[in-house]
C-alpha cells in the first residue's frame, strides 16, 4: 500500500485562504488534497461550502454527500446539504437531512429554523410554528425567527399571538422592515385599521421610500372612512411607481368614496391603459359609471370584464342590473338563467338586491345572500357584549341603523313610528350613515328620536363600540344589503338582539342577524327554511306606514302630464329594472285589447323610453301609447296618481313603498304574488287592506283581471269606493296600532334574551 500523504500543511494553507475569503485558491487546494486523499472528510465538506457560496448547488450536493459517506454523523454537514437540497428544489430530502441533523445535535438552532421554514411554505403551520419556538428556546434573540413565527401564528388565524411575535422582533430590531409590514398586516387583520397606519407612519419615518408602505396605508385608511389621506398616500406610491395597476385601482376606489367619480374614473382608467384586462379595475369602473347613472357604458364595461373572466365576483349580476336600469333585455332569459344558477351552485356571481329582480327564488336567495356575507361581511370573532348583556336599563334601548333617514321610501313609511314609539318603555336612537337631511322630512325624521347620531365621519369599528358604550340592546338594520349600507358594524355583534326589517325585503343570509321582521303572507311558512333569520311575525302587514303623509292639492290634470282625457292610463310608478320582458308582454296585450289606453311609466333616464318605445313597436303597439312622467316632489308625486286608473305591480319584484303611496293616494292596485319575500309585498298591504281580490297569483290571471277592469267602469269603481273606505279604518296605516305591534315584537326579543334564550321564531298576537 501507498503511504498516506501528510496533507496536513496544505489543509492549514487552505483553510487560512477560506477564513480570508480568497475563495479560489481554497478550493485549488481543497480539490489538491482531495486527489490525494479522496476521502478526506474536511476537504469535501469545506469544498462543498464553498460550491455552495459560489452557487453551484449540484457540485456542492455531491461533495457534501461524499464527506457524509467518510462521518455520517456531522450534524453541521448535514444542515448544509439540506440548505443545498432546498436550492435543488429536493424539498423532501432536505427536511430529512434537517432531521437527521437534529437527531444528533437538538440544540442545532439554525436546522431547527431551515426545517420551519420548509414547513412554513409547506403549509405544514403548526410544526413550522413548533420549529420556530425550538430555535427561540435557544437564541431567544433572533428578530428573524420572531418575525417567521409571527407568520406562521397569523396564518394559523392567531393574529393577537402574531402581533406579540412581531412586537418582539422590532423591540430587537426597530428598523426591521419586514418584520414592522408583518405587524401592520397583522393589525389590518384585527380590524385595528387606525393603530396599522401609525405602525406604516413608523415604518415611513425609517424608509420613506417604501412604496408598499404608502399603499398599504392608504389601504388601512379607507375603512376609517379617511379617503383624502388615502388618496394622498396612493399619490406618494405612485411618485415611486407611477404604473402600479392595484395602486391606481384603489386609489379609483377612495376617490369614489369622496365623489370625485371623475376622479376615481380616470385612475382606473389609467390602469387599464397600463393592463386593459385588469378585472377589478374593469369591475370598479363599471360600478362607478353606475353611480353616475350612466348604466349604458357602465352595461359595455361589465360586458368587457364577463369576456375577460366570466366568473368574476358580482359581474353578472352587476351586467344585468346596469343593463336592467335601462330597460335593455339582450340575452335577458340567458343571462337571468346564468344568475340562478351560479348562485344556487354557491357562486358569487350577483348582487342579492339585484337577484330580487331576477328570480323569486327563495333557495337562490339564500345561497347568494350567504356566498355574499362569506366574502365581504363575516362574523366578528371577537366578543361583542358582556355575557348576559348590559345591566338592564329603565326603558329597553333600540338603535335604527340607517343611511336613508332623509327624504327617502324607508323614511317615508317609518317616520311616524319613529314618533310615536311608547317612551315609557323604550329610548330610540337613530344611527344614521349621512349627515342630517335639511329637507322637511329630514328635519321630521331627526328630530323623532330621542338622540340623532351622525356616524358618517366613523368607521364600522368606531360606531360598533360606540354602539357597546352606549349599551344597546336592540339594532334594527333598516338597510340590508341596499345602498351604501354598513353591515360590518352588524357584523361586529354590537348588540345582544339584531334585527333586519323594511329596507331590504329578503334574507340576509348572516348568522348575527337574530331576526327578521315580516307577516305570514310574505313569509308563508313553507318558505321559511330558507331564510337565515328567525321570523317574528307581525299580525297585519310586514310594512309601517305613515298616516301623516301629505298628498299635495290636486291641481294637476291628465293633460299637464301628457296624459289623454278620456282613455283608461294604466300606471307603474315602480323602477325601471323591476320591469321584465314577460310582464311588459302582459302589459302591451293590455293596451292592445283596451281601446285607447295608455300606460305611464317614471322616466328616469331618456335611455328608457327609447328601449321601451322600441319595445312596444316590437309587439305591434304604437310607442306614444307609452307616457313617461319625471320625477317631483312627494305630495306632487303622491297626488298624480290620482290622475291614473289601475297601477299594474311588477313580478319578481313588487312595489313596496311605491304600492303604499298609490293606495294611499287612493289609486286601486293589482299585484301578482311570487314565491319570495319581495315578489309578495304588495299582496301583503292589499289584504291589510281589505282588498284580497286585487292579488293574483299567475300572471294569466293578473293579465284577465286588469282587462276585466280595464273594461267594466263600474267594477273598478266600486273597488276605488271601496279603498277610499277602508284606507282609514282597515290596518294598513294605522301607524299607531303598527308601532305597539312593532314593540311587543321587540319587547318579546328582548325577554328572550334576558331570559337567556336564543332568538327563536314567534308571532306578534293583533
Amino acid at each position: 500500500m501507498k503511504p498516506v500523504p501528510d496533507i496536513t500543511p496544505r489543509l492549514a494553507r487552505a483553510v487560512a485562504h477560506h477564513q480570508q475569503g480568497e475563495l479560489a485558491a481554497a478550493a485549488n487546494l481543497y480539490r489538491q488534497i482531495i486527489r490525494l486523499v479522496p476521502r478526506q472528510f474536511d476537504a469535501l465538506r469545506l469544498l462543498g461550502f464553498i460550491e455552495y457560496q459560489q452557487g453551484h448547488p449540484a457540485e456542492a450536493c455531491d461533495l457534501l454527500t461524499a464527506a457524509l459517506a467518510v462521518n455520517p454523523k456531522a450534524p453541521e454537514v448535514l444542515g448544509m446539504r439540506g440548505n443545498v437540497l432546498i436550492q435543488l428544489e429536493r424539498i423532501a430530502d432536505a427536511l430529512a437531512s434537517y432531521d437527521e441533523a437534529l437527531v444528533l445535535k437538538p440544540d442545532y438552532a439554525d436546522a431547527h429554523s431551515h426545517r420551519g421554514d420548509i414547513l412554513h411554505e409547506l403549509g405544514r403551520y403548526d410544526e413550522a410554528l413548533m420549529s420556530y419556538e425550538r430555535v427561540l428556546a435557544i437564541k431567544p434573540q433572533s428578530p428573524q425567527v420572531w418575525n417567521n413565527r409571527g407568520t406562521c401564528l397569523q396564518k394559523l388565524l392567531r393574529p393577537l399571538d402574531a402581533l406579540a411575535s412581531y412586537d418582539r422582533a422590532l423591540q430587537l430590531k426597530p428598523d426591521d422592515s419586514q418584520a414592522g409590514h408583518n405587524r401592520a398586516k397583522s393589525l389590518v387583520v384585527l380590524k385595528r385599521f387606525g393603530d396599522a397606519v401609525t405602525a406604516y407612519d413608523r415604518l415611513l419615518q425609517w424608509q420613506p421610500g417604501d412604496w408598499a408602505a404608502w399603499v398599504h396605508r392608504g389601504n388601512a385608511l379607507q375603512p376609517l372612512l379617511r379617503f383624502g389621506e388615502a388618496v394622498a398616500s396612493y399619490d406618494r406610491a405612485l411618485r415611486l411607481q407611477a404604473d402600479d395597476v392595484e395602486t391606481l385601482v384603489a386609489r379609483g376606489m377612495a376617490l369614489r368614496r369622496l365623489r370625485r367619480h371623475g376622479d376615481a374614473i380616470a385612475s382606473y382608467d389609467r390602469s387599464l391603459e397600463i393592463h386593459p384586462e385588469h378585472a377589478k379595475a374593469l369591475y370598479e369602473r363599471g360600478d362607478t359609471l353606475c353611480d353616475l347613472a350612466k348604466y349604458e357604458e357602465a352595461a359595455d364595461n361589465f360586458a368587457t370584464l364577463l369576456r375577460l373572466a366570466p366568473d368574476y365576483p358580482l359581474a353578472r349580476g352587476a351586467l344585468f342590473d346596469a343593463r336592467a336600469q335601462c330597460c335593455d333585455w339582450r340575452e335577458f332569459v340567458t343571462a337571468r338563467d346564468a344568475i340562478v344558477s351560479a348562485v344556487e351552485a354557491g357562486h358569487l356571481a350577483s348582487l342579492l338586491f339585484v337577484l330580487l329582480a331576477v328570480s323569486d327564488s327563495t333557495r337562490a336567495q339564500l345561497a347568494c345572500a350567504q356566498s355574499y356575507v362569506h366574502a365581504y361581511y363575516p362574523p366578528c370573532t371577537t366578543p361583542a357584549f358582556p355575557t348576559g348583556g348590559f345591566p338592564r336599563h329603565g326603558k329597553i334601548r333600540l338603535a335604527y341603523l340607517s343611511g336613508d333617514l332623509r327624504a327617502h321610501a324607508v323614511t317615508h313609511l317609518m317616520v311616524g313610528v319613529f314618533e310615536q314609539h311608547d317612551r315609557s318603555r323604550f329610548e330610540i336612537l337613530a344611527v344614521s350613515f349621512q349627515p342630517p337631511d335639511t329637507s322637511d322630512q329630514g328635519r321630521r325624521v331627526s328630530h323623532a328620536f330621542d338622540r340623532f347620531i351622525d356616524v358618517s365621519g366613523m368607521s364600522d369599528l368606531d360606531v360598533a363600540h360606540l354602539l357597546r358604550s352606549l349599551e344597546v340592546d336592540i339594532t334594527i338594520d333598516l338597510m340590508g344589503f341596499t345602498g351604501a349600507n354598513r353591515t360590518a358594524i352588524l357584523a361586529q355583534r354590537p348588540a345582544p338582539v339584531q334585527v333586519s326589517y323594511l329596507g331590504f325585503p329578503a334574507t340576509m343570509g348572516a348568522p348575527y342577524i337574530d331576526y327578521l321582521l315580516a307577516d305570514h303572507y310574505v313569509i308563508p311558512d313553507a318558505q321559511r327554511p330558507h331564510y337565515s333569520e328567525h321570523v317574528a311575525y307581525l299580525p297585519d302587514c310586514f310594512q309601517a306606514n305613515d298616516a301623516a303623509r301629505v298628498v299635495a292639492d290636486g291641481t294637476a290634470t291628465r293633460r299637464d302630464e301628457g296624459l289623454p282625457d278620456d282613455a283608461f292610463v294604466f300606471c307603474c310608478f315602480n323602477n325601471s329594472y323591476k320591469i321584465t320582458p314577460p310582464l311588459f308582454d302582459v302589459w302591451m296585450r293590455l293596451l292592445a285589447s283596451v281601446d285607447g289606453s295608455v300606460l305611464w311609466l317614471v322616466l328616469d333616464r331618456d335611455v328608457i323610453a327609447s328601449n321601451l318605445r322600441l319595445e312596444a313597436a316590437a309587439r305591434g303597439v304604437a310607442p306614444d301609447r307609452l307616457v313617461f312622467a319625471s320625477r317631483v316632489d312627494y305630495p306632487l308625486h303622491l297626488a298624480r296618481y290620482r290622475l291614473a286608473d289601475l297601477f299594474l305591480d311588477t313580478l319578481p319584484f313588487n312595489a313596496g313603498t311605491t304600492a303604499s303611496d298609490a293606495l294611499w293616494a287612493g289609486l286601486p292596485l293589482l299585484t301578482c304574488s311570487g314565491h319570495a319575500y319581495a315578489a309578495r309585498m304588495a299582496g301583503s298591504l292589499l289584504h291589510a287592506l281589505g282588498l284580497p281580490e286585487l292579488v293574483t297569483s299567475s300572471l294569466a290571471d293578473y293579465e284577465s283581471l286588469a282587462h276585466c277592469l280595464a273594461s267594466d267602469p263600474a267594477r273598478l269603481a266600486a273597488i276605488r269606493g271601496k279603498l277610499a273606505r277602508n284606507r282609514l279604518t282597515y290596518p294598513l296605516f294605522d301607524t299607531a296600532r303598527f308601532t305597539r305591534h312593532l314593540e311587543s315584537a321587540f319587547l318579546t326579543m328582548w325577554l328572550r334574551h334576558q331570559r337567556g334564550e336564543p332568538p327563536e321564531g314567534f308571532s306578534v298576537e293583533g
